[in-house]
């Protein structure tokens, strides 16, 4: 690719939010360069639940998770660490698939439709004369005309970027592992452990994924990852009887540190922030995979308007996605960081665990305030 020419679009970070940009702006024959820091497949620390919410606009991309062998999901069970449950049905529902799947087979799309894919790690963007500057760590130095930060959680490129949750220090460490052992195919479940909280779910090889997060003072005070399990996630019987009765199927678990639910800013120095590079919601929430897709969906329809004439200046497109990115999600972020906190609280988790036993009906309503409506095609 010629480093001297323009591009229409560069896109730092090729997971969901990325991937499904790429897709959506080729198909639309928008130049599109992505630059992923690691190669496909690979497994990512992640919940691999996702709403249903998003299976319309992913099947209008010529992405069918069913057909890929995703689980179908329509029940959920919430427990607390004294093992006190509550069951209910997931009124639009969602599957399970693995982003080890899904991402590989979005990245394959986004290949077939135009879009260079390059594994390398951005190290500097700058901004200048109305264009974009991006430099590698492999020495290349690409111009575009749009950027889109794609970049996950946390990463050097945020360092870079001098962006406000960066200098925070956050407490929590996420763990993932998939199992080998029973588990419905039709459910999610979160339990809750002290100091953190479990989901679980079947992805499309049988394997039953884990991931749980917790905060990191809570973890540090045992030897390793399985003295961890072993001592406070066995305490609640459901964790319990899972870990006791399946056999890991990773040589090792994957973690990840410093994650950080602090708000971001959905552009940050004109650059087009997307997935968990916009903000993340708490995993207690189950919906991050659907907003990711979300938001590239909703970035990607005003890129396109912008290059169509439709929107006229970049400051006009930046305004247009920072006002749907909030009118979209802030309502949802806002009450997944509110039942966290809540759930977070050993004793109060109890207590709030009880009222929903005695009302089960507000569950569902909790549930559906942090998810959103079947995605409309456009």
């Amino acid at each position: 690719m010629n480093t001297n020419h323009c591009l229409d679009v560069i896109i730092i970070g090729g997971g969901l939010a990325g991937l499904v940009n790429a897709i959506h702006l080729t198909k639309s024959d928008i130049e599109v360069l992505l630059i992923e820091k690691n190669s496909y497949p690979k497994h990512k620390v992640c919940g691999e639940y996702v709403s249903n919410e998003v299976l319309p606009y992913l099947k209008s991309l010529d992405i069918d998770p069913i057909k890929l062998g995703a689980k179908k999901i329509n029940r959920f069970i919430l427990s607390t660490s004294k093992n006190r449950k509550i069951e209910s049905k997931l009124s639009l529902g969602g599957f399970g698939l693995s982003r080890f799947t899904l991402d590989h087979v979005l990245a394959k799309k986004a290949k077939e439709n135009g879009a260079v894919i390059i594994q390398d790690t951005v190290l500097k963007v700058e901004f200048l004369n109305n264009e974009f500057r991006v430099l590698t760590k492999n020495g290349r130095d690409y111009k575009a005309k749009i950027v889109i930060g794609a970049h996950g959680k946390r990463s050097n490129i945020d360092i870079a970027l001098d962006r406000n949750f960066i200098k925070k220090k956050s407490p929590f460490l996420a763990v993932k592992t998939h199992l080998k052992g029973n588990f419905p195919d039709d459910l999610v479940a979160l339990h809750n452990f002290e100091g953190g909280y479990c989901g679980i779910s079947k992805v499309e090889n049988n394997h039953i994924n884990v991931c749980y997060i917790v905060e990191f003072k809570s973890f540090q005070k045992f030897k390793n990852i399985q003295d961890f399990q072993e001592k406070v996630l066995c305490k609640n019987s459901y964790l319990k009887s899972i870990f006791e009765n399946s056999e890991s199927v990773f040589s090792k678990p994957l973690t990840i540190s410093q994650v950080s639910f602090s708000s971001k800013n959905p552009v940050e120095q004109h650059i087009l922030m997307c997935g968990d590079s916009a903000s993340m919601i708490h995993p207690l929430s189950g919906n991050g995979m659907s907003m990711a897709i979300r938001s590239a969906q909703m970035a990607a329809l005003l890129i396109i308007a912008y290059f169509n004439g439709e929107i006229k200046s970049r400051i006009i497109l930046e305004k247009a996605y920072i006002k749907e990115w909030n009118n979209e999600f802030r309502s949802r972020l806002r009450i997944g960081h509110v039942v966290a906190s809540l759930f977070k609280r050993y004793h109060f988790s109890e207590f709030l665990m009880f009222i929903l036993i005695k009302l089960p009906s507000l569950l569902p309503k909790i549930i559906k305030r942090t998810h959103g409506k079947p995605m409309v095609v456009k």
